[in-house]
C-alpha cells in the first residue's frame, strides 16, 4: 500500500484528494486478508465509558491518545478500513518480541486500475486510546509522513474498523468526541432520536442500505473520506441537477486517479434521513457515504448486533453548499505547495497556471500558515485568492477568481 505519487492533492476537494490513503483497504476497491492468527485482539476497560475528544479535520476524525512522557499520539478513525495500520515507528514501540516473522506474506493492497503494492504485517502489544487499551492488534505498517504533512499533525496510525469489534463505538461529529463502550451483548443502543439499520459485516466493514428516489443500493459507512457520497452509477438511472465532471486527481492507494463530481437531482436517504440534492464523487467501486455527510450525525456501532445508530437533532433535509475552487489541485509541504492539476476551463486554467509549478505565498502569508481548514474556508467564502508563485528564483503574483465547480 505504499503511495508513490507524492502528497495528496488539495485545491478542488481538499480530503477526497486525500482519501485518506484510500479509506485504508476498501474504498479504492481493495480488500485484505491479514495472515491466519491463533491469538485474538482484547479490548480492556478501565472506566465503563470512555469519552475522547477529536479534531476534525475537513471531514475526518484525528483522535489524540497520551503517550506517557511521549508526545501525544495522533490516529485517524476511518470505519472504511478493514484494518488498524501503524507507523513503522509505533510499530517498534508497540510491537511484540514475536511479531510475524520474515517470511510472513505481505498484504496486497490493489487500485482501482489495477497496480499493487504491498505492506508488511506486524501486531502490536497494546494500543491504548485514554482508558480503553487494545491489547494484541494485528496491523500493517504504512508510512503517514506524506499525509501528516498534508493535514498539518502527525499521524501516527489509522484505526480500523475490526479494532472496535469488543465495543459500542460512538462518532459524535456534532460535539467533535468518541465515546467508546464495553459491549457486552446486552447494553442497548442510544435510546429515541436515531434511526438504526442493519449493517453487513462480511468484509469487517459497516455496510448498509441507502435509498436513492425508489432504489436500495448498499454503500459503505466511510469516516476516512471526506465526500458526501461516493456512488457506483453502473445500473442506476439517475437524475442530475449537475452531470458530474473532472475536479482534478485524487490519491489512492498506488497513485492518483481523476475525480469526478456532480449533484443529484433528489433526496438520499440514509437511516431514515433525508439527503437532498448531494453532491456525488462517481466510482467504479463500492458506494459509499462519506465524512462530509456522517458530520451531521452521532453515530453508534454495535459489532455483536450488527447495527448502526444515526442520531442528528435537527430533522430538517440535510443539504449541502456549492463546491467551490480555483481550478488548482496542490500537493503540499510546509515550504511550499506543488500545482499537482489544472481543471481545464477553471480560472486557474485561464489565468495560464501549470501543473508542477510552486505556490510559496497565499494571500501574502507563507503557505505553512495555511492550514486544509483554514484553506477550505477561504474558497468557501472568498472571490478570489492571491497566490504567489516562484517562477525559476523570482516570485510572481496572480489573483485566481474562485468558481463554483458543482453549484
Amino acid at each position: 500500500m505504499n503511495r508513490n505519487a507524492g502528497n495528496p492533492p488539495i485545491g478542488s476537494r481538499t480530503f477526497s484528494a486525500a482519501m485518506l490513503l484510500a479509506a485504508g483497504l476498501l474504498l479504492a476497491g481493495c480488500t485484505s486478508v491479514l495472515p491466519n492468527r491463533a491469538r485474538m485482539e482484547q479490548t480492556r476497560f478501565d472506566r465503563e465509558l470512555v469519552e475522547l475528544p477529536v479534531r476534525v479535520i475537513g471531514n475526518l476524525m484525528v483522535v489524540e491518545s497520551a503517550a506517557g512522557r511521549d508526545a501525544p499520539l495522533h490516529f485517524l478513525l476511518d470505519t472504511g478500513a478493514s484494518t488498524t495500520m501503524v507507523s513503522s515507528e509505533l510499530s517498534q514501540r508497540l510491537g511484540l518480541d514475536d511479531d510475524y516473522p520474515a517470511g510472513t506474506p505481505q498484504v496486497v493492497t490493489r487500485s482501482p486500475d489495477g497496480r499493487t503494492s504491498l505492506l508488511q504485517s506486524t501486531r502490536l502489544r497494546r494500543l491504548e486510546l485514554g482508558d480503553v487499551a487494545f491489547d494484541d492488534v494485528p496491523a500493517l505498517i504504512y508510512d503517514f509522513s506524506e499525509l501528516s504533512s498534508h493535514l498539518g499533525v502527525r499521524i501516527d496510525g489509522l484505526l480500523g474498523f475490526p479494532l472496535f469489534s469488543q465495543t459500542l463505538l460512538t462518532l459524535d461529529y456534532p460535539h467533535s468526541r468518541v465515546v467508546i463502550a464495553p459491549n457486552d451483548g446486552e447494553s442497548a443502543l442510544p435510546p429515541s432520536g436515531g434511526g438504526t439499520v442493519d449493517f453487513n459485516n462480511d468484509q469487517r466493514v459497516p455496510i448498509i442500505p441507502i435509498r436513492i428516489g425508489d432504489r436500495s443500493i448498499v454503500a459503505l459507512i466511510d469516516s476516512g473520506s471526506d465526500a458526501v457520497i461516493s456512488l457506483n452509477p453502473v445500473g442506476l438511472e439517475l437524475d442530475y441537477l449537475v452531470l458530474p465532471r473532472m475536479a482534478g486527481p485524487v490519491a489512492t492507494v498506488t497513485g492518483p486517479r481523476d475525480q469526478m463530481l456532480g449533484r443529484l437531482d433528489g433526496l438520499v436517504q440514509l437511516a431514515g434521513h433525508n439527503l437532498e440534492n448531494p453532491i456525488i464523487e462517481t466510482t467504479e467501486d463500492l458506494s459509499a457515504i462519506g465524512g462530509a455527510a456522517l458530520r451531521n450525525f452521532s453515530i453508534t456501532f454495535d459489532q455483536l448486533r450488527n447495527q448502526a445508530t444515526f442520531v442528528r437533532e435537527n430533522t430538517a433535509p440535510i443539504r449541502f453548499e456549492p463546491q467551490r475552487s480555483t481550478g488548482l489541485a496542490f500537493n503540499r509541504t510546509p515550504a511550499y505547495w506543488r500545482v499537482a492539476a489544472v481543471i481545464p476551463g477553471s480560472p486557474a486554467a485561464s489565468a495560464g497556471v501549470a501543473a508542477g509549478e510552486l505556490v510559496t505565498r497565499i494571500d501574502d502569508e507563507p503557505v505553512s500558515a495555511w492550514n486544509v481548514d483554514r484553506f477550505e474556508q477561504r474558497l468557501r467564502t472568498g472571490r478570489d485568492i492571491a497566490f504567489t508563485f516562484l517562477i525559476g528564483r523570482v516570485e510572481q503574483a496572480r489573483t485566481i477568481s474562485v468558481y463554483e465547480l458543482v453549484p
